[in-house]
């Protein structure tokens, strides 16, 4: 398996690897959602300060402002979700919440966005929305190439699997498991 680029300047190898984690969940994005996931990647490695950034505040924040400022916060918040699902599901847990909390709010920020900006732009926005779960489980493939190890622990996968269907969540529950969870929906009868 691949390691991950250190140097973000080769468009090229981020290209490499997110093929790569494409071909090992089995799912092909489209060029323009691929393009943007390479330059995502590249546009926010190399920097140290963004886990430190409270997603609810910036969502909240983003939603007071108004035109471009508005479409760039959301945009970064959206961002920002798909890396915290993806590469770094831990900062979750040391935040004790679910780390389909950043899917919600990622996926709140796309969808947002693709219903306030232009017919085009919001169209790929709303692309970005619908294949949330799809890009962080690309993400998560590329964290496990890292670590050589999966990135979520088997209770982490089966609650992300329960919350978003998340097609990788449900392969790392097969690794640590041969059994197929189901879910079980809870009934309010008495």
């Amino acid at each position: 398996m691949s390691q991950i680029i250190i140097d973000s300047s080769s468009t090229e190898q981020w290209q490499k690897l997110v093929h790569e984690a494409e071909s090992l969940c089995e799912f092909q994005l489209d060029e323009e959602l691929e393009s943007y996931l390479v330059f995502l990647l590249m546009r926010f490695l190399g920097r140290s300060d963004f886990t430190s950034r409270i997603m609810a505040m910036d969502y909240l924040h983003s939603l007071i402002q108004t035109g471009q400022l508005q479409q760039e916060s959301l945009r970064d918040v959206g961002d920002h979700c798909l890396l915290f699902s993806g590469l770094f599901p831990k900062i979750a847990e040391r935040r004790s919440v679910k780390i389909s909390y950043y899917v919600g709010i990622g996926k709140s920020a796309y969808s947002h966005l693709a219903d306030t900006c232009k017919e085009s732009l919001g169209t790929f926005y709303r692309q970005l929305a619908d294949a949330f779960v799809q890009l962080m489980d690309i993400l998560q493939v590329i964290g496990n190439m890292r670590n050589n190890a999966e990135v979520l622990s088997p209770l982490e996968a089966l609650e992300l699997w329960g919350d978003t269907q998340s097609k990788q969540a449900l392969r790392s529950i097969r690794s640590f498991s041969k059994g197929t969870p189901i879910i079980h929906s809870q009934s309010t009868k008495h």
